[in-house]
């Protein structure tokens, strides 16, 4: 790349941040994604929230190909002033100091709601059952007058 690599500062390339206009920061290195946003297999707006900030977490947790690590270099327009880069913003909750939640969870009765639906219409079913058999046996018959 040599020393004809433009750098830029943090605050240049999040201007750039717009379907018009979408640059990304990817490993220190800034790609101008405009002209690639209609193609982006996983659509432009994964592109466009990639903007305004160091996308290589996002852009690594994707799993890209080769192919498309190869592709990247169309795109390339400078590499971005690390120094310029916003701190780290810690994306985990703090623990929580609230008691702890009930033994159960979402889908423990997710499951109980699911037996619910069958069971309830079968136990309804055997009661009309009971209560038809046991009518039958309890009603006269024609002959016992």
């Amino acid at each position: 790349m040599g020393s004809n690599v433009k750098t830029f500062t943090f605050e240049e390339v999040a201007k750039h941040n717009n379907k018009n206009d979408c640059w990304i920061i990817v490993n220190g290195k800034v790609y101008d994604v405009t002209a690639f946003l209609d193609d982006h297999p996983g659509g432009d707006e994964a592109l466009l929230t990639a903007t305004e900030k160091d996308a290589t977490t996002d852009f690594e947790d994707v799993g890209h190909s080769d192919s498309a690590i190869e592709m990247m270099q169309t795109y390339f327009v400078g590499e971005v002033d690390t120094n310029t880069l916003p701190a780290k913003v810690n994306n985990n909750p703090p623990p929580p100091t609230l008691a702890p939640a009930p033994a159960y969870n979402n889908q423990s009765s997710g499951f109980i709601v699911k037996m619910l639906q069958y069971l309830v219409p079968l136990l309804l079913l055997a009661a009309a059952f009971v209560i038809q058999f046991y009518a039958k046996k309890t009603s006269p018959t024609n002959g016992e007058n």
